[in-house]
């Protein structure tokens, strides 16, 4: 079924990336401010993710609400971190800094 499609192509793609942003859009043309600004935080803490747009998928984008009703949602290493809120707070924190350069997915 198409459901079952979209959440093996979910969990392949959490399960195969470090970090994962389930978005609005593309890293280079995020399509809402949420996006933009998760975007913005790992390109500025130098992380290597990769984007997935849920707006090029009508079934996708229902799939991922399973995990979370809002975009974006951001994944490392498999484990859901939170959408825009979460990830700013975590970043004016220090704390995603901190995750990340402690699983060797930034400079620390």
């Amino acid at each position: 079924s198409a459901e079952s499609d979209v959440n093996t192509f979910i969990d392949t793609t959490i399960k195969g990336h470090d970090i994962v942003l389930f978005m609005k859009g593309t890293p280079d043309q995020p399509r809402c401010g949420f996006s933009s600004l998760v975007v913005q935080v790992l390109d500025h803490l130098g992380a290597q993710y990769i984007g997935v747009d849920v707006l090029q998928d009508n079934d996708l984008r229902e799939g991922i609400k399973v995990y979370s009703a809002d975009q974006p949602q951001l994944y490392i290493k498999g484990e859901f971190i939170g959408g825009a809120d979460i990830v700013r707070e975590m970043f004016q924190s220090g704390e995603l800094k901190t995750a990340l350069a402690g699983q060797g997915l930034i400079e620390a």
